[in-house]
């Protein structure tokens, strides 16, 4: 095990002693957030609890009643073996609404904490007053719904497949009101009506110019909508076959687990107060998955990829790991870098979109493929860079590689001599194309 640090912090057990609400608040009220460990000794041993089932509940609730504002959606309480004893993670996640503090004691330094290095220190009067006074209220949670006549049947039905019922005040112990007991914005998210709907287009090649496929699902729960965009990409996502003298090799388009992941990311922590959704566009060589909103304010792209989780949407980051859609808080990112690198990732002052190329096996009407034999490392991944986004410039190009302009403007010659890319249209409007393609 790894020693404690400003992320880790270990109980031995938990007891009515243990200040689990001081540990869980410091880490609300830091950037990077935290795992506090139930059945680990300060040394990073585990010694094992046990009543690992009543401690989860016991644990679960002690954050629900006893932190404000409320921590719903920012935590996660996991159940895990270690050298055969069990033990409890607890994941939380940085808030967005610091500062946090526990309910018994309010906003003052003996309510408020910090996490500084392995230590957990109460937060000075000042910064407590700072954070409040900065404190982010333009959120769906906070926003009032265009529509108060809302019904929730659908709901109930997802709640109900996962053997889970919503009693009478489920709006209010789902968070769907507002502080004034009206309806909110995450609420008319999740209603049987709305007017919110998400597109997914396909084109013909690998531009915009041909458009052979545009469907709109939504005017519903966001639920229900992100089901069917699932099934909808699922189809997309075939299994392609390549026959050698050897073997019958087969893959899927996009790998299954990270595409899921990418499309419930962007549908649970799109900034929907801008009134914008996310679109998915399917291309000859690529899906992009693009959403609204930056990364949230403080969280670096080094953070972002570390799993560093600040949901943008605690409600519905509750809500879609309630019914299944979401496993274990902060894994999005990471499952996603386990099949495809961080230059999938594109940033930008108001969106982020993930693009994956599609399988190198095929050609034309199928993922493409390129002889890798021959080409400096440099030279594959400007290749890779182009399939994953043909319209990428030069600059971009140097940014991610590491290398220079003038170097990529020389692997650039050599790759168009070889006849493996070529230059479509002008530098301004046109595209690259990779261009020696073979099954």
């Amino acid at each position: 095990m790894m020693t404690e640090s400003n992320r880790i912090e270990y109980k031995v057990q938990l007891t009515k002693e243990v200040d689990l609400e001081k540990e869980v608040v410091a880490f609300l009220n830091v950037q990077e957030g935290g795992l506090i460990y139930i059945g680990i000794d300060k040394f990073g041993n585990p010694v094992g609890i046990s009543n690992q089932d009543t401690d989860m509940l016991k644990i679960k609730d002690r954050i629900k009643y006893n932190i404000s504002p409320s921590a719903m959606g920012l935590f996660d309480v996991v159940a895990e073996e270690i050298d055969g004893k069990s033990i409890i993670k607890i994941i939380v996640a940085s808030g967005s609404e610091k500062p946090y503090f526990k309910k018994k004691y309010g906003m003052t330094e003996k309510g408020c904490y910090l996490r500084i290095g392995t230590a957990t220190e109460p937060m000075p009067q000042k910064m407590i007053e700072e954070l409040f006074a900065s404190r982010t209220r333009n959120s769906i949670g906070n926003i009032k719904s265009i529509r108060q006549d809302l019904s929730f049947a659908q709901l109930r039905i997802h709640y109900e497949e996962k053997r889970k019922s919503l009693g009478q005040h489920f709006k209010k112990n789902l968070e769907l009101l507002t502080p004034r007991g009206e309806i909110n914005y995450a609420g008319y998210l999740l209603a049987d009506e709305n007017n919110v709907s998400i597109k997914v287009a396909k084109y013909k090649g690998i531009t915009r110019a041909d458009l052979i496929e545009s469907n709109e699902y939504g005017f519903g729960s966001l639920i229900k909508t992100a089901k069917n965009i699932l099934d909808k990409i699922e189809l997309e996502n075939r299994t392609l076959v390549r026959i050698t003298t050897k073997e019958r090799l087969e893959k899927r388009i996009w790998d299954g687990v990270a595409l899921r992941e990418a499309i419930i990311n962007a549908i649970v922590h799109n900034d929907y107060t801008r009134e914008i959704t996310p679109k998915f566009e399917i291309f000859q060589n690529r899906i992009e998955i693009t959403s609204s909103g930056a990364l949230p304010e403080g969280l670096s792209e080094g953070e972002f990829f570390e799993g560093y989780s600040v949901p943008r949407n605690k409600i519905l980051m509750r809500i879609f790991k309630d019914v299944d859609l979401v496993e274990q808080l902060g894994s999005g990112i990471p499952r996603i870098l386990e099949s495809y690198g961080k230059e999938c990732f594109q940033f930008s002052a108001n969106f982020l979109r993930i693009v994956f190329p599609a399988a190198e096996a095929f050609f034309k009407e199928d993922p493409v493929a390129y002889n890798r034999d021959g080409l400096a490392d440099s030279q594959q991944k400007i290749i890779q860079l182009i399939l994953t986004n043909p319209t990428i410039s030069k600059k971009e190009m140097a940014k991610r590689i590491g290398i220079s302009t003038t170097a990529i403007d020389k692997n650039i010659e050599t790759l168009k001599r070889k006849h493996l890319i070529a230059r479509i249209g002008n530098a301004r409007g046109g595209y690259w194309k990779v261009t020696n393609l073979f099954r």
